[in-house]
């Protein structure tokens, strides 16, 4: 075709004008047209973003299945990754492609759900025991998906959706259509995945649905925004995109925020993430697969829960649309909302609709099928499916972000937080007298936490290292500290393979009286060498921030754990020397042990939900290294000349 409108007018008749998408971006008054060929790749790497002049490249389809590429558990389907490799580009403005935009309704055969309410509710319920109950992790995203048939061309169906989505819907990130003549994708997707321009990485978590059908009401918002359930969701996958922007941003995630997104029949609360970082976009997509808010935390593990309790792969449900280019300076750049709220035809008109819901400790099996309704129902309402949210007057709809006290309720969410993610971090300003040139090894149980842990040790000093579990054990004299990670699973299955690879390190380092620190798991880990008894709680400590006391300071700290040792006493006698505890006196529950060389924590320091997590990390920090670097075979401790170390 050799105008937009000449496309346009052919796909509205019927008549496949072949491959291209259309893409409103947020507040945006003009719809980019993007023409090209596709093909089918198998790797991100492979991803076309060749040299040239500053533009689009490429705008990819990701499949959720492409998560096989890190390893990770799931239901494999065989959905392609495809590439629209870009050669023509347009603006439509907007009025323009209202005008063009075909307004036939869409008429639909045969729909439902292929889970339906009461077997979705088992399933979240069985989740909440299984998977939390037992430690597997905090949230865990679930997907159902609506089905059905559309009558007529499938690609006018999609236009007449994206017209209806453009008119009715608001709040979205992206609102698209992608025709690549395999299939359909239209949507509008209400959160960026992760974005890069300027050499500048951004990411959104949205978590918490507000549920208003179009009326939303003020009280009822605040309500909302003072639920802990609600709060804590957010939170959790906040901790979690953090993990994230620890490996793709050279010092970490900035947190900005909260905000509350405004959408037609729901409201989100948001966060929004940045950071500098200099890796090859295609690695960014790559180590970011994918987004908490549609698989849950831990990752990896998340992944495994979803593929046990999933009946069917996802296809490109929560997957991305990524779109990929070059900058004025040739630089590389990014932009990939997340791939909800968005349907899927094939060219014999099989409609798909996939739709989740995040399963917390709170969560409730009658909650959750209701907010898989509530989020299907924008585009399910394009496609003739739901009714309408009332139609938006001549006059913008008013804000609530904007009301005063909603302002404050938002901003009061940052309090308990803390600020080592809130504020801008000048690189070496909070290190620790002594800890320069100290060298720590940063042992990952499966849990990217330890990327924030690594960022937080070094703003205190310390050359961090970062290895999974499974690798090759390194040579103990190389590092000053060795840090046993967190990580999901039951401490008390010592002969599973992880809990056998970490108590066997960690007994390593107590034998050999080498500095160790232990977090979550591997503080369970821990405590199960000394002789103290490990207990699972009648309730998850998942994503829950409390005051606890810490070797007589008071401490507010944030907990991912559904394990915990036990105590009677203060101070205990171990193989090892004596061990100090800090433990609950309501439940005996230990919080915080620390011995001659070795220290250890139930809690996260490094979370987000840890607002004193640094200072407790300074401490014990002193606690292990007060004495000079230990000289490693072939290594020499810094400030060492001929052999003769300085004391400074």
């Amino acid at each position: 075709m050799t105008s937009p409108h000449d496309l346009l007018a052919a796909a509205g008749a019927g008549v496949d004008p072949g491959p291209f998408a259309l893409v409103r971006r947020e507040g945006a008054d003009h719809l980019d047209l993007f023409t090209g060929t596709v093909r089918a790749v198998d790797r991100l790497a492979d991803v076309p973003l060749p040299d040239g002049p500053p533009g689009p490249r490429t705008l990819a389809l990701v499949p959720y299945r492409q998560l096989t590429e890190r390893g990770f558990a799931c239901i494999d389907d065989g959905t392609p990754l495809e590439c629209l490799e870009i050669t023509g580009h347009a603006r439509i403005p907007l009025t323009d492609a209202l005008a063009a935009l075909p307004t036939t309704p869409v008429v639909t055969t045969g729909a439902g759900f292929d889970t339906g309410d009461a077997e979705y509710a088992d399933t979240v319920a069985r989740v909440l025991a299984e998977e939390i109950g037992r430690g597997e992790g905090a949230n865990f995203v679930i997907h159902r998906t609506m089905r059905a048939t559309v009558q007529g061309r499938p690609l006018v169906a999609a236009l007449s959706a994206l017209r209806r989505l453009l008119t009715r819907e608001r709040g979205a990130y992206w609102t698209f259509v992608v025709h690549t003549g395999q299939r359909t994708l239209v949507g509008a997707s209400p959160e960026r995945h992760v974005s890069v321009d300027d050499g500048l990485v951004m990411m959104n978590p949205i978590s918490g649905t507000f549920r208003h059908g179009g009326t939303a009401d003020r009280d009822a918002l605040l309500r909302f925004l003072a639920d802990p359930k609600e709060v804590e969701e957010l939170y959790m996958v906040l901790d979690e995109e953090l993990k994230m922007m620890a490996t793709v941003a050279e010092h970490g995630g900035q947190v900005v925020g909260p905000y509350l997104k405004e959408m037609a029949h729901l409201a989100h609360t948001e966060y929004l993430l940045a950071g500098r970082g200099s890796l090859d976009v295609r690695d960014v997509l790559r180590e970011t697969m994918f987004a908490p808010t549609v698989t849950g935390s831990p990752i990896e593990n998340a992944c495994r829960v979803i593929a046990r309790h999933e009946a069917t792969g996802r296809r490109y449900y929560a997957g991305v649309l990524a779109l990929l280019g070059r900058d004025d300076a040739g630089r590389q750049t990014l932009d990939a909302p997340i791939l909800i709220r968005t349907a899927e035809l094939s060219p014999t008109g099989e409609l798909r609709v996939s739709v989740g819901a995040t399963l917390v400790r709170h969560s409730t099996p009658e909650g959750e099928v209701a907010e898989t309704h509530a989020k299907a129902a924008a585009v399910l309402a394009a496609l003739g499916l739901r009714p309408d949210a009332p139609a938006p007057g001549p006059e913008p709809a008013p804000r609530l972000a904007d009301d005063p006290e909603v302002r404050a309720a938002l901003a009061a969410r940052n309090a308990p937080l803390a600020r080592f993610w809130l504020d801008q971090r000048t690189p070496r300003t909070a290190v620790l007298p002594g800890l320069a040139g100290r060298r720590a090894l940063v042992v990952d149980g499966e849990d990217t936490f330890t990327g924030m842990l690594a960022h937080q040790l070094r703003a205190l000093g310390l050359t961090v290292e970062v290895t999974p579990w499974h690798a090759p054990a390194p040579d103990a004299g190389q590092y000053d500290l060795m840090v046993a990670g967190p990580g999901p699973g039951d401490p008390r299955e010592v002969d599973q393979p992880k809990m056998a690879a970490l108590r066997e390190l960690l007994a390593e380092r107590l034998a050999g009286g080498r500095p160790t620190l232990a977090v979550c798991l591997g503080h369970q880990l821990l405590c199960g060498l000394l002789g103290l008894p490990l207990h699972r709680r009648e309730a998850p400590y998942q994503g829950l921030q409390r005051d606890v006391t810490v070797f007589g300071a008071t401490r507010r700290v944030g907990f991912y754990s559904t394990f915990t040792a036990l105590a009677d006493a203060d101070r205990v006698p171990t193989p090892y020397g004596p061990v100090e505890l800090s433990r609950d006196p309501a439940d005996r529950a230990v919080h915080a042990l620390r011995g001659p060389g070795f220290a250890g924590v139930q809690f996260h320091p490094e979370s987000v939900l840890s607002r004193d997590g640094l200072a407790v990390l300074a401490d014990l920090l002193g606690h292990l290294l007060s004495a000079p670097p230990r000289v490693g075979p072939g290594r020499l401790p810094a400030g060492t000349a001929h052999g003769t170390a300085e004391r400074g």
